[in-house]
């Protein structure tokens, strides 16, 4: 195991959330798209913003795919 998953499975015991249910790789990616075409100090807090989206009901996929959407048209993007 990486220091990653190992990370990410104790993190998961702490916050008693179950292991498997953890989509890093849309996360990582989402919070790269957002470091590159918004702001380093955005894709944290992206990160933060989607596990309330998804708290509330809202599927992963579709909060990464929004929040990507987004990121893609900000105007530091075409800077």
């Amino acid at each position: 195991m990486t220091t990653l998953q190992n990370w990410t499975r104790a993190a998961c015991a702490e916050l008693g959330v179950p292991a498997d249910d953890i989509a890093v790789s849309t996360i990582l990616e989402l919070a790269r798209d957002v470091a590159h075409q918004v702001d380093r100090p955005a894709a944290p807090v992206t990160a933060y913003l989607t596990g309330l989206a998804v708290g509330t009901g809202l599927p992963l996929a579709e909060v990464a795919s929004r929040l990507r959407a987004l990121a893609a048209g900000w105007p530091a993007a075409a800077g």
